[in-house]
């Protein structure tokens, strides 16, 4: 297995193709940004699936996966180039920190001081900040054909946030077809923190349409109401009777245009899912969620040591985004489940806790498994 130590021979070392991609030529991955290398990243299996990621903001780029007829297509939104991600504010593919999802007015109080976080999202606190994981350059530490780390210090009061914070990213691409994501966090003050990856999945391939035929099971009897700036009331509802309810499996679009306060708070699913803590994988992972896309059989399960997951719906792509495919990523145009921690914990002590001291070391665990169903 080929091992390359990339970091300060990272501009020095041959730059990957992807075997599939086409429209992604890696030149225009690979620049210098503030002294830091940029580059492209190419991770396969035996089987011939395939993952690229850009070191800018840790996003994974593409992700072929076949169907039921053993045809591979990218199955995660984003662009064919660098600049495209640095000029649009998005979230694609990327490692979200140090906050995944919302807080409240941008403001949490840790042990009695009050920190005023970066405002991006009309009144509140959304994914990090105006510069968050997303917008940096991660150093990649190692590559073998099959895994990649990244790694970063977050400095202190970055974004708002207290503490120096070592972060550690590492991704395995299995032969039974699943991506596996360890994170690791240490701090030398106490802060709090909630990372996960968020990338944009159509099942059907980037670009094909809507994703509102794609059946989804969630594994939780519970989700978190929110108010209209989409920050938890501090409510854990019931899901069944409600939209809400996935624990049976159904399409995205079956109850999107039901009568329900949530659905228009949110323009449709843009929640926070309390996950139900049975079964486990082998690994002691949740299950957390299972989607189907019917026409083409792939299908994408997601197993996590977080107590929720976010189930977002692509409510507010509006077509104006182009693909690495050439086409417009239109409303509706694909689903997220970004496992996590619950939004706005910081300032819901009755939530699990966010927090995390010095001495301490944070990690979380997130598999997105691949397979096909001939059903």
């Amino acid at each position: 297995m080929k091992k390359e130590k990339m970091n300060e021979s990272v501009s020095e070392t041959p730059i990957a193709k992807s075997k599939y991609e086409k429209n992604i030529d890696p030149d225009d991955f690979t620049t210098t940004i503030e002294g830091d290398s940029v580059r492209f990243f190419v991770l396969t299996n035996a089987n011939g699936m395939e993952v690229t990621f850009t070191n800018y903001g840790q996003r994974l780029v593409s992700l072929y996966v076949p169907d039921r007829d053993g045809e591979f297509k990218d199955v995660v939104l984003g662009f064919d180039n660098l600049e495209d991600y640095r000029a649009k504010k998005n979230f694609y593919g990327a490692v979200i920190g140090r906050y995944g999802n919302r807080i409240a007015k941008g403001k949490f109080t840790l042990d009695d001081k009050t920190y005023d976080l970066a405002i991006n999202n009309n009144e509140n606190h959304l994914h990090g900040g105006l510069v968050g994981f997303e917008s940096v350059v991660w150093k990649v530490d190692e590559q073998t054909d099959n895994t990649i780390s990244f790694s970063r210090t977050s400095p202190d009061m970055e974004e708002g946030y207290p503490g120096n914070l070592e972060v550690r990213v590492s991704y395995i691409l299995t032969d039974d077809n699943a991506l596996q994501i360890s994170y690791e966090a240490k701090t030398d003050k106490p802060t709090y923190l909630n990372l996960t990856n968020h990338s944009f999945f159509n099942l059907k391939g980037e670009g094909e349409g809507t994703v509102n035929d794609h059946v989804v099971l969630l594994n939780a009897d519970k989700f978190t109401p929110v108010d209209s700036g989409l920050i938890p009331t501090g409510e854990l509802q019931d899901v069944a009777g409600t939209p809400f309810d996935f624990r049976n499996p159904k399409a995205i679009g079956k109850d999107i245009e039901v009568d329900f306060e949530q659905l228009k708070l949110g323009n449709g699913y843009d929640h926070n899912f309390v996950l139900n803590e049975v079964p486990k994988n082998r690994k002691g992972l949740t299950f957390a969620a299972r989607v189907v896309e019917p026409n083409s059989g792939r299908t994408l399960e997601v197993y996590t040591s977080e107590p929720g997951v976010q189930f977002y719906g692509g409510n507010f792509l509006n077509g104006s985004d182009i693909g690495k495919s050439g086409k417009a990523y239109v409303r509706r145009g694909s689903f997220c489940l970004e496992t996590q921690h619950f939004p706005d914990s910081p300032n819901h002590p009755e939530f699990p806790s966010t927090r995390l001291e010095p001495g301490e070391t944070y990690t979380s665990y997130c598999t997105y498994k691949f397979g096909v169903t001939n059903n």
